[in-house]
């Protein structure tokens, strides 16, 4: 079947794309859309893939714009300049990107995407879940892109393994969930993650943090202080994580562990190790526990994991106990208190036979500050808590709160108001911290230093 026959078959015949009124919009679209699926599958008859790979940006995009001309000229198919335009930057999409979504991966006010089913794609902007306009042609369409961006990191997704974790060239997360689990169809989501990674002046400037709780933070990882971040889903934890690791001296070796990498370290000695799931088979997988074991070999200065989330805290634990001094971790938990139970659970998962005591009493030992991220009903992302861990009370694991942020209330526009402020208490820490050199400001403690959530 010709172009022109193909075009003609969704019943609109050729015509100006654009010269409808507004009652046939609708129509013109499902036309514009359906004319892109037939060059696009036009085009992969007549080129060598590989050879066009292998082109940079402009040279495709001229050598891609020739070959549609030459189509649209031989079916005798007509459209205006910007349609044409659209058209070369729609199909380019689909060749060498993620289709539809290539616009909202470039937007950088966009820090998720959710696209639930192919008819319905979210975004989060500024805290905030908004619908679009975007959507796929259908969900065997949602599927090609899919499947593209699996196969990149070695993953794979079919009805016998319908989820998958993976990770786009821009560091950028996706999950992904597809029938017979999804019962609508294919689901994914996108966290994004900046292309200039944040630094701590970005995040004082968002008023996620304030120059106090900032300076403290600084001090503890240049210390080498063993921390972990704790938040729920979104809250921020990684952000942070990022921003944190940004202190360390460019003479360590550091090693990160994650399940679908995503960490932007900037320094020039960094390991990065991620996890793999079993084969079709089920086997060789290679689980987060085993990577931090393999890790204890490989001479690192630091090790940083990207989220503990079962057996590997034990194996985490014990290396924060035996001398790799400033690990960071994140972990999901919507308080401190909730971040210390699951991982008394997470120690019972890795098998380790040890009463709740001695479990307490080797969480105490290796972890020294527990920073609780939250986002608020507003959106805005923020550190809420800064907690030393001080040791054991008895079988309770004793903590001290440094810093938190005191919500207040809520204005007239929906924005949480509050305050960041010091508990008055002088963490044990700061020795530690003076013996690295790093002194801290006498009032940098003091409770009636008080600072707006706002700027």
């Amino acid at each position: 079947m010709s172009l022109r026959d193909q075009v003609r078959s969704i019943e609109i015949a050729p015509r100006i794309f654009g010269a409808s009124t507004a009652h046939d919009q609708d129509d013109e679209e499902l036309a514009f859309g359906a004319l892109k699926g037939r060059i696009h599958s036009a085009l992969l008859e007549r080129i060598d893939l590989k050879a066009m790979a292998a082109l940079e940006q402009p040279q495709f995009r001229a050598e891609l714009k020739r070959l549609i001309d030459e189509l649209l000229s031989t079916e005798d198919i007509v459209i205006n300049d910007q349609e044409r335009r659209n058209l070369v930057r729609d199909i380019e999409h689909e060749m060498r990107g993620l289709g539809p979504l290539e616009l909202l991966m470039a937007d950088t006010t966009v820090s998720d995407i959710l696209v639930n089913t192919s008819s319905k794609v979210y975004v989060e902007r500024f805290g905030k879940l908004e619908a679009t306009d975007v959507c796929f042609r259908n969900d065997a369409h949602l599927m090609t892109i899919i499947d593209k961006i699996v196969s990149q990191v070695g993953r794979r997704i079919d009805e016998s393994s319908p989820m998958v974790d993976a990770r786009l060239p821009d560091g950028s997360r996706v999950n992904v969930i597809i029938p017979p689990l999804a019962i609508d169809g294919p689901v994914m989501s996108i966290r994004r993650f900046a292309g200039k990674p944040l630094r701590m002046t970005d995040l004082i400037r968002h008023r996620s943090v304030v120059p106090p709780i900032a300076q403290f933070l600084e001090g503890l990882v240049r210390a080498k202080v063993n921390m972990i971040i704790s938040g729920g889903t979104g809250s921020g934890k990684t952000t942070l994580l990022n921003v944190l690791s940004s202190y360390i001296g460019v003479r360590e070796r550091v090693v990160t562990i994650e399940d679908a990498a995503e960490l932007q370290l900037q320094q020039p000695h960094v390991v990065r190790l991620e996890s793999r799931p079993p084969n079709i088979e089920g086997n060789g997988e290679v689980s987060q526990r085993a990577l931090v074991r393999n890790a204890l070999r490989m001479r690192p200065d630091r090790i940083i994991l990207g989220e503990v989330r079962g057996a590997e805290a034990i194996d985490m634990l014990q290396a924060m106990n035996t001398g790799h001094e400033g690990s960071l971790a994140t972990i999901h938990a919507n308080t401190p208190n909730d971040a210390l139970t699951r991982l008394e659970n997470m120690v019972a998962l890795g098998g380790m036979h040890m009463n709740t005591g001695v479990a307490r009493h080797q969480i105490s030992a290796a972890i020294s500050v527990i920073i609780q991220v939250t986002r608020l009903a507003d959106g805005q992302r923020k550190v809420v808590s800064v907690q030393e861990i001080t040791g054991m009370e008895g079988d309770v694991i004793a903590r001290q709160e440094i810093f938190a942020f005191r919500q207040t209330g809520v204005n007239s526009a929906g924005i949480v108001q509050g305050q960041f402020c010091a508990t008055g208490v002088r963490p044990q820490l700061v020795e530690r911290l003076r013996v690295h050199g790093i002194e801290l400001p006498t009032n940098l403690f003091d409770p009636l230093q008080r600072h707006d959530a706002e700027a």
